[in-house]
C-alpha cells in the first residue's frame, strides 16, 4: 500500500462510482429513486463513513494488516453492492 491517502481516495473513487451507477439505473428506467435503489445508496454511504473510521485509527499494532484489511472490505463491500445494482 503507498500510503494512508491513496487508500481513503480509493474508498471515495469505488463507493463513489456505485452510488453513480445507481443514479445512472434510476434516470435510466424510473426517472426516480425507488426504494431499493435508495437501499443501495444509504449502504454505501454507511459503509463509507464506517472505512473511513477504520483508516483513520491511530492506535493500531499492524498497520499493514490492518489496511490490507480495510482494502479486502472495501472489496467485498463492492462486489455485495454491485451485485444488489445487477439485481434491479
Amino acid at each position: 500500500m503507498a500510503n494512508v491517502r491513496n487508500l481513503k481516495k480509493d474508498i471515495n473513487f469505488v463507493l463513489g462510482d456505485i452510488i453513480e451507477a445507481v443514479y445512472i439505473w434510476e434516470m435510466s428506467t424510473q426517472g426516480k429513486p425507488t426504494d431499493k435503489s435508495q437501499a443501495i445508496i444509504d449502504e454505501a454511504i454507511e459503509k463509507f463513513d464506517s472505512l473511513i473510521t477504520k483508516v483513520n485509527e491511530k492506535k493500531v499494532e499492524n498497520k499493514k494488516s490492518h489496511f490490507k484489511a480495510i482494502y479486502s472490505d472495501l472489496e467485498e463491500t463492492a462486489n455485495q453492492l454491485v451485485e444488489k445494482i445487477n439485481e434491479l
